[in-house]
């Protein structure tokens, strides 16, 4: 029997795109090419008869042009508190191989890369509030982010954007829009400021993306 699993993360994810991001409107990359870093808590989550709810991770990517274009590189970071059983199950499941071909984003973004170096596991440090827009990520010696929602340039209050996807998305059915400035060192070296960020609750299993009604969207019931 094929392996079961449930992975549901509330993630923060920084790209270098403007606050149009191409993935998420059919559009090109802003700059003619991709470099984004996925950070989250599973908040529910199993692999089998593994638990995998309260660990932290991370997924960096870097493509040269358009994602669609592939050549990409990929580098998976899973927290430290992970066991072995965790590690594994967690590295399966980011990796894209563990469900559907191209039923989930890590499956997408798995299949548009062409190098991929060694997972790493390190402590995790996030403080995010998906509500508010905001986000605090450090992972020593490898990432610092920090995520704010957007300011209006005219009354500089916060600018509320928020996005639905009520089919053909395979990464979410809700998210809140903010901006972020990230600092990667090492092999996925990379750095952007003040662009896209999105926050989001990844919810996935092996046949695909599960599409409930987020939490995030109980604002639209006042």
């Amino acid at each position: 029997m094929a392996n079961q699993w449930l992975f549901k993360s509330e993630t923060y994810d920084n790209c270098n795109c403007a606050v149009n991001c191409g993935c998420q409107f059919n559009l090109p990359s802003t700059h003619g090419y991709c470099q984004s870093a996925f950070v989250g808590n599973i908040v529910e989550g199993y692999f089998n008869d593994t638990p995998l709810a309260g660990l932290n991770w991370a997924g960096l990517y870097k493509w040269p042009g358009e994602i669609a274009d592939g050549n990409g590189k990929r580098q998976i970071i899973i927290d430290e508190r992970a066991n072995d059983a965790q590690r594994v199950a967690i590295e399966s499941i980011i990796s894209g191989g563990e469900c559907e071909p191209l039923s989930n984003i890590f499956s997408v973004f798995s299949s548009t890369c062409s190098e991929f170096f060694e997972t790493l596991f390190l402590p995790i440090r996030l403080e995010a509030n998906l509500q508010n827009r905001t986000a605090k990520v450090d992972i020593p010696g490898i990432m610092t982010s920090r995520g704010n929602p957007i300011i209006n340039e005219f009354n500089g209050e916060q600018f509320h954007i928020a996005l639905a996807r009520s089919s053909g998305s395979f990464e979410f059915i809700y998210a809140e829009i903010g901006v972020g400035t990230t600092a990667v060192t090492g092999d996925m070296e990379m750095a952007f400021e003040d662009s896209w960020a999105h926050f989001c609750i990844h919810h996935f299993n092996q046949d695909g993306l599960i599409r409930e009604k987020s939490r995030l969207t109980a604002w639209l019931n006042l």
